[in-house]
């Protein structure tokens, strides 16, 4: 916590190519929408989903309206470009082909 009676989150999003930090300090009672909404005010990243990408806090998917403790990292999810159980399916079901099972 903050000497002002507030705590710092850190707000994380990567794409391929590069992985955004923002640490923030925010009320107390702050939500994981007011922690989003600090960090989108000091990035200037507008490719950045900021309303629409799922979050969670260290892995684990949360709501928008949870509050996140001091210290937390809040991350925004971006889309898997190809969901790993379905090329998994896919390189199976090639290899059946090419053995004729």
């Amino acid at each position: 916590m903050t000497q002002d009676g507030r705590k710092r989150c850190v707000v994380a999003y990567a794409t391929r190519e590069r992985q955004y930090l923002w640490a923030v300090d925010v009320p107390l009672d702050a939500t994981i929408a007011d922690v989003i909404e600090a960090a989108r005010q000091l990035a200037d990243e507008p490719d950045v989903p900021w309303d629409s990408a799922p979050v969670g806090i260290f892995g684990e998917p949360r709501e928008r309206s949870d509050q996140p403790a001091e210290g937390d990292r809040v991350e925004l999810y971006r889309p898997l470009a190809n969901d790993p159980r379905d090329r998994r399916r896919a390189t199976v079901k090639q290899q059946r082909k090419s053995t004729g099972k």
